[in-house]
């Protein structure tokens, strides 16, 4: 009789140990596939090609900017980041100023971009190249900063920031620290 309870036993504590395992078993399976349904869930493309914005504002500005990727922000979607950038400002009663940069993070609501790397700006004779610009049409400026070099065909300034009010023309130019100065070269020596 003890032998047939000890089988019993026996028997059933294996049983009791299948069933452990094959249910820890299924319940990471679940956990796999809950996991990776998830993630599928989550992404989803937002990739854009040879992107282009012509937008106008009520003042009369024209703003042209092109880009040969974008890509929306997933929490935003009025911010779409650029690459290989290229822009065209056409204010009213002014002349064109052309914007090219490695980068650019756009918002299409209120048009304000940043640049970033490798900045160029150009107007009229005058070339700025920094690895930062911050531009906004809703507030008249631009804050170029980050190795900024400004050339014209008599001089080469070299400083820290240029902040300039597009709609006056109004520039300030400036070094982080006091103790640093602009560097202003004429080119004709």
């Amino acid at each position: 009789m003890l032998k047939k309870i000890s089988v019993t036993l026996l028997v059933t504590l294996i049983i009791f140990a299948i069933y452990l395992i094959s249910t820890k078993s299924n319940n990471k399976k679940k956990i796999k596939n809950t996991e990776i349904e998830e993630s599928t869930d989550i992404y989803k493309s937002n990739l854009l090609e040879n992107v282009e914005y012509i937008s106008k504002d009520a003042k009369g500005n024209e703003y042209i900017i092109r880009a040969l990727k974008g890509e929306i922000d997933f929490n935003n979607n009025e911010i779409i980041f650029l690459e290989k950038v290229k822009s065209k400002i056409k204010l009213k009663d002014s002349d064109m100023i052309i914007i090219t940069s490695d980068f650019g993070k756009y918002n299409t609501n209120n048009f304000d971009t940043i640049f970033s790397k490798n900045v160029v700006i150009t107007y009229l004779e005058n070339k700025i190249t920094s690895n930062y610009l911050d531009f906004s049409l809703d507030q008249n400026k631009m804050i170029i900063s980050k190795n900024v070099i400004f050339t014209n065909m008599e001089n080469i300034l070299e400083a820290d920031v240029v902040e300039m009010n597009i709609k006056t023309k109004d520039t300030k130019i400036f070094m982080y620290e006091n103790q640093k100065k602009i560097n202003i070269k004429s080119k004709n020596y």
